[in-house]
């Protein structure tokens, strides 16, 4: 059984719409496309009020990844004149405990680190997460190492056209991707958004180099440690969220990502029983009030695929919104394989396919926004849907 029939505006708890409809009114949703070429704040109580919100968001997932390499200063920027409202960078550490923006601390696959004989022997075997990966490894490296690398395209087979922008771009901070989130927003006249994601925030802390700290020291002294800050932390993890709040005493909204089987990787360590499954039960999210703003799920959460196309939308948006949680699925992308059969264009997987409807399919089972690998579709889509009466 689906959702309730959508509408392009929805009913939110007061304290929920207060944070969103600063973050909307700061980020100016009415930009258009680009050409691609070119602690003491809690997350908001349960309802006792409500007012309406109609403009969803729309989150540059790495950037604008469909166009340049993922994680590069480039990326990012691009997706912010795309219209994204807010960018993603992915964070991980150092040797020397500096944050930088990679989607995994192996980095084999998304630099030349392979083609710099200096590093040969930092090649190496360790076991992230429960899973045994062979490369090399951000933490292993000095920042002034890293910096001598340059970045590269993740999925070249998927996405050759990137590949001419391979060893343009340098590994960039955090700190560099804040600075560019300034720039362009005075560039820009609109506050662009910035959702961090702690990747492996256990392993890391293990090592001695936990991520929160350097995270929430960085966000203060960029001004943006605020309960209606343009800011989602993100975690796939509740243990680094939860610390975040009573111990950093972070006051930027937070999100909880799940996935559509597992458990998140602290609570599996803790022999704490709860699942992905269990945590966006109505009680699990229940449970979250307190501890985040927001949920970022796997898109088939809220819409399953059936017999090849898109099935019904769950209870999942409903039971979130029912507990005051924004909910902002992943990860949107153009091409064929990524989409429903009945939306793909031509037989090539690699070629662009129908995103704007997936996109506005999800955007009328009510979600909040979504992450995007092509924001300026994602932009699109969203006009086409608040143009519609």
């Amino acid at each position: 059984m689906g959702n309730p029939k959508p509408t392009t505006a929805r009913l939110l708890p007061r304290a929920l719409l207060a944070w969103l409809c600063a973050a909307l009114v700061l980020t100016g949703c009415t930009a258009g496309t680009a050409d691609p070429g070119a602690a003491t704040a809690s997350p908001p109580p349960a309802a006792t009020a409500s007012r309406l919100v109609a403009t969803p968001l729309v989150i540059g997932h790495r950037g604008a990844p469909g166009y340049r390499p993922e994680h590069t200063l480039a990326s990012y920027e691009l997706a912010a004149r795309m219209g994204a409202d807010y960018i993603e960078p992915d964070l991980v550490s150092t040797r020397d405990h500096v944050l930088v923006a990679r989607h995994e601390n192996e980095i084999s696959g998304t630099t030349d680190v392979a083609h710099h004989p200096e590093f040969a022997s930092r090649r190496t075997t360790k076991v992230v997460d429960g899973v045994r990966e062979t490369g090399w490894f951000t933490e292993d490296f000095t920042l002034a190492e890293l910096e001598t690398l340059h970045a590269r395209e993740r999925i070249p087979a998927v996405r050759p056209q990137n590949t001419r922008f391979d060893d343009r771009y340098r590994v960039p901070t955090f700190a560099q991707v804040l600075a560019l989130r300034a720039r362009l927003s005075a560039e820009l006249h609109r506050t662009i958004g910035i959702a961090p994601e702690t990747k492996h925030p256990t392993y890391f802390r293990g090592l001695g180099l936990d991520l929160e700290t350097p995270l929430v020291a960085q966000l203060r002294a960029a001004g943006l440690d605020r309960p209606t800050a343009p800011v989602l932390v993100q975690s796939f993890e509740l243990t680094n969220l939860r610390q975040l709040r009573s111990r950093d005493h972070l006051k930027a909204p937070t999100l909880l990502l799940t996935a559509t089987g597992g458990a998140p990787w602290d609570l599996k360590v803790a022999g704490d029983p709860r699942t992905f499954a269990t945590l966006t039960s109505p009680a699990g999210l229940a449970s979250l009030k307190g501890v985040v703003n927001a949920i970022g799920p796997d898109k088939a959460q809220v819409i399953p695929r059936r017999d090849g196309g898109l099935g019904s939308p769950t209870h999942l948006v409903a039971d979130a919104h029912r507990a005051g949680l924004l909910v902002l699925p992943y990860t949107f992308r153009a091409e064929n394989q990524f989409l429903p059969a009945d939306l793909r264009r031509g037989s090539a997987p690699d070629a662009r396919g129908d995103e704007v409807s997936e996109d506005l399919a999800f955007l009328r089972a009510g979600v909040d926004g979504f992450f995007t690998d092509q924001a300026d579709i994602g932009v699109a889509a969203r006009r086409q849907l608040l143009a519609t009466p």
